[in-house]
């Protein structure tokens, strides 16, 4: 019963927030404000009329939308490319990418739905180790035979819960939602208030009734009649029947193989070329709300403003509903610093890798070209210290001089609430995993067809970062990524606070413990240490990024 309730609450927190938090509150000053943003006014205040050049950001995700009234003018357009002649004009090996590419799509049209990592795993593992004996197994045998345990075991009980919390809401569903007529019957023509609500008193369904309605009523709330509380209730019980006969259908399903649809040689890593062009796709949510946060237009009198301005958003469509795949995240890493973008924002993630070795490769070639990769902790409420978080910094093959990659920055979560709460309840931390903190929650943006909403992640914390590099890039050029890497850092405002440990209700910690800075970004603070550093970025490359600049303007006069 207490999880079914649980179902009922989740689009509760959204009303809730968007009631306590304004929307734009990541963009405040700490400093003058009750609510920790970045500071994002007060750093434009003290650029000082510089001029920027047009930086190119890319936005690995689940596609962006990119006729949205807020993003349509910030979109990257390929200064090679002529759209929609069918033919690959800059000789890329990607036919008409005018806006970026997709690599889970194919002529047969977009993969939506895939499986996660440890689907792939356990079938791919399993013809050899399921019957195996482990100590006749050779040492890499038997770290294989340990993975395909861990991901077997994944795969059962996953299946097994989906199927049992699909099958507690199909029971119960009709009760939950008669506990919430039971209330309206039982509060006849009093006025529907909370204190009316809890003074009700009756049978098992109408003390349901009664702490469903509850929720609703709380401090802030709007919500005034009982269809809108209903129409709430039915709609999440939807959404969770959904989400769990999805993980039997797809996610966890070891026969569902959707690759087919992309056409490519999947056992060939090194492949690079495939997909299509459509860098929206039939889901482009997530990947729109990412890039606007980033980039939509700036005081356009439209929407929201992002973090950035003289920004492009690049779309390279490389996350499905479901795990991403390692082969097609190097590719899209690949694409991303071969077509331009000083900066990738990578909100997504997950606890297996098929292949770590080839994404590895390519964070090397992106740090090897003066890239700035910014990367999602991950919303499990874990510690990245002690648990896997795919894709990371650290190689699996490093040399004792490259371990990790300097241009690599980890994200966790704030809350727009303060206090023990400053953490987000659902963010990943690591004193040595997790590089800094950013707003996470309640974050007002883009969705597609031109809408937005407030959603919440790690997701959103990473492109707030991305946006902060974004200005630091374009208004002061001469900087290499790792310097902006390092100017973010170590300007990161602290949190001299106790706070609950992401996941617990009672444990606390000091804010500093759960990052490597102990702090939050701050567009202010890095903009005032950037004016004092001496750019080392490499004169070859700045000169490309330069030229790059000049090129997108070049195609946008061209436009008017």
């Amino acid at each position: 019963m207490k999880y079914i309730l649980s179902l009922c609450f989740l689009l509760l927190a959204q009303f809730q927030m968007s009631a306590q938090a304004p929307e734009n509150w990541f963009h405040q000053n700490p400093s003058e404000s009750e609510w920790h943003g970045v500071a994002t006014e007060e750093a434009y205040a003290m650029l000082n009329g510089r001029k920027g050049e047009l930086v190119v950001v890319a936005v690995i995700d689940s596609g962006v939308d990119a006729d949205h009234e807020d993003l349509k003018d910030v979109m990257w357009t390929n200064p090679g490319e002529i759209a929609g002649n069918g033919i690959d004009d800059d000789g890329n090996g990607y036919v008409d990418d005018v806006h970026g590419w997709n690599f889970i799509g194919g002529s047969g049209g977009n993969v939506n739905e895939d499986t996660y990592e440890a689907t792939r795993l356990y079938k791919k593992l399993k013809y050899k180790y399921e019957n195996a004996n482990r100590d006749q197994l050779s040492k890499n045998e038997k770290a294989d035979y340990d993975l395909f345990k861990r991901v077997e075991e994944e795969v059962r009980t996953k299946r097994e819960r989906a199927t049992k919390r699909l099958e507690g809401i199909k029971d119960r569903e009709n009760t939950i939602i008669s506990s919430v007529d039971a209330v309206k019957m039982a509060l006849g023509d009093s006025t529907l208030t909370l204190e009316n609500i809890q003074a009700l008193e009756g049978d098992e369904t109408l003390a349901m009734g009664v702490e469903i309605v509850s929720s609703f009523l709380g401090e802030g709330q709007e919500i005034q009649n009982f269809d809108r509380i209903k129409e709430l209730v039915v709609g999440e019980l939807d959404g969770a029947k959904n989400y769990f006969q999805g993980q039997l259908d797809h996610a966890y399903n070891t026969d569902f193989n959707p690759r087919t649809i992309v056409g490519d040689n999947y056992n060939d890593p090194n492949e690079r070329i495939y997909g299509n062009n459509d860098v929206e796709g039939p889901d482009a949510l997530h990947g729109t709300h990412v890039a606007g946060i980033i980039a939509a237009t700036r005081n356009n009198g439209v929407g929201m403003n992002g973090v950035a301005d003289n920004v492009r958003i690049m779309s390279v469509r490389t996350v499905p509903n479901g795990d991403e795949r390692d082969k097609d995240v190097a590719n899209a890493i690949r694409y991303a610093v071969d077509n331009g973008a000083s900066i990738i924002n990578m909100s997504f993630g997950k606890g297996f890798s098929w292949n770590k070795g080839v994404v590895d490769d390519a964070v090397k070639y992106a740090t090897k070209n003066d890239v700035l990769l910014v990367h999602a902790a991950g919303n499990g409420s874990q510690n990245n210290d002690t648990s896997d978080n795919f894709p990371n910094d650290t190689f699996e093959k490093g040399s004792l001089f490259c371990k990790k990659s300097n241009t690599w920055m980890e994200i966790g979560a704030l809350n727009y609430k303060q206090g023990e709460n400053f953490a987000a309840p659902f963010s990943n931390y690591g004193k040595s995993e997790v590089d800094i903190f950013s707003p996470g929650m309640a974050i007002y943006a883009t969705l597609p067809d031109n809408e937005y909403a407030n959603l919440q992640g790690t997701s959103m914390a990473a492109p707030v970062v991305a946006g902060v590099a974004a200005i630091l890039r374009s208004y002061f050029p001469s900087l290499s990524a790792a310097q902006v890497k390092e100017i973010i850092e170590s300007t990161a405002k602290p949190i001299d606070e106790k706070v609950l440990v992401p996941g617990s209700k009672e444990e606390m910690v000091p804010f500093s413990s759960l990052s490597v800075t102990g702090g939050v970004v701050n567009a202010e603070a890095a903009v005032a240490k950037a004016k004092g550093v001496k750019g080392k970025r490499k004169k070859k490359i700045k000169e490309k990024a330069k030229s790059n600049s000049m090129k997108m303007e070049q195609v946008e006069k061209s436009k008017v």
